[in-house]
């Protein structure tokens, strides 16, 4: 769903980038929330979520789709977390991938960082609650049901984006890119149920204060997960699904994927430069992305955690704690 330039007008993609500077500005206040030690949880959802974003799973139609990954954020660490987190990832692919337009890449954040996070999180807390049962279960549940939820709320956004540009009639954007994306929906809800249901076998705490468990495998846990993250960057996304994402399908048939802008970037198409290898060049451009988002994501972590965590450390820096969160 990564927007590239030229499928929207100037005063679409500029209304998209004002709305976004709020969005994340409203985000960057609110994650100093966070508690400290999960600060470097940030980084690790930043990591896996760019590495998922490469796996290109096959949908029907000759149509492809990957994970978003705002929702999973969210249950994680919270809608304002994940708005930070998606937006690191988001401008990492746009600056270095050529992945998503550069002049829209406000509406790319709009629409997957701020609608698909904090509208698949309002939707998630919902069915939580009305839930009965098992916490797990209902915890998984919810999580899944959101990932779908908010994969079609950020195709609904899109859509009107592209009919507000004048790029697709409503009759024809609308029923194109949500019909195609209830269907992507399905892997995002899948892969976020898996996940979910991972973290709560492993560390239930990150899902539930109340259920103990200590921090002593906070360091083990983040290590885990980079290798996993690692993994699926180098082994599996150079065999992720060739075939066009949804965005790009709808384009193809609608008829407006030749206003598309193309443009260069260090690692555009997500192959390494000077490897000649197609499939190592984009296992070695997933691997560089994927330590970069996480390295993105929690330094930008920590800089916002900074002013609220130093003056709660009793004898202690907000270095000290960031420390003990990681050991």
């Amino acid at each position: 769903m990564h927007v590239p330039d030229g499928f929207l007008d100037d005063k679409t993609w500029a209304a998209a980038a004002l709305f976004s500077c709020g969005g994340v500005g409203v985000a960057m206040w609110n994650v100093r929330r966070l508690p400290p030690r999960r600060v470097p949880l940030m980084g690790l959802s930043a990591a896996f979520i760019f590495a998922g974003q490469m796996l290109n799973f096959p949908v029907a139609g000759g149509t492809s789709g990957h994970l978003i990954g705002g929702v999973l954020a969210a249950v994680l660490l919270g809608p304002s977390a994940a708005v930070i987190i998606l937006t690191a990832v988001l401008v990492i692919q746009c600056l270095l991938f050529a992945d998503g337009g550069l002049l829209a890449l406000g509406a790319n954040i709009l629409n997957m960082g701020i609608v698909d996070s904090v509208g698949g999180y309002l939707v998630y807390r919902a069915v939580f609650r009305l839930l009965p049962g098992d916490r797990a279960a209902a915890r998984v549940t919810a999580a899944a049901f959101a990932a779908w939820c908010g994969a079609v709320l950020a195709s609904m956004v899109c859509s009107g984006e592209l009919v507000a540009s004048g790029t697709a009639k409503a009759s024809v954007a609308f029923p194109a890119m949500v019909g195609v994306h209830m269907a992507i929906g399905l892997g995002e809800a899948a892969i976020t149920a898996i996940v979910i249901a991972t973290v709560w076998n492993t560390r239930p705490e990150l899902l539930d204060e109340e259920s103990g468990a200590g921090r002593a495998r906070s360091g083990t846990f983040l290590a885990y997960g980079l290798i996993v993250a690692a993994a699926l960057a180098i082994f599996v996304s150079p065999f992720a699904c060739p075939w066009p994402d949804g965005l790009d399908h709808v384009a193809k048939v609608i008829g407006f994927g030749h206003r598309e802008v193309e443009r260069r970037a260090p690692i555009g198409g997500y192959y390494f430069p000077g490897i000649s290898n197609l499939r190592v060049a984009t296992a070695v451009a997933g691997l560089v992305g994927t330590f970069l988002a996480f390295s993105v994501a929690l330094g930008l972590s920590r800089i916002l955690m900074r002013p609220r965590a130093l003056p709660e450390q009793a004898g202690g820096d907000g270095a000290s704690a960031l420390s003990e969160a990681a050991s």
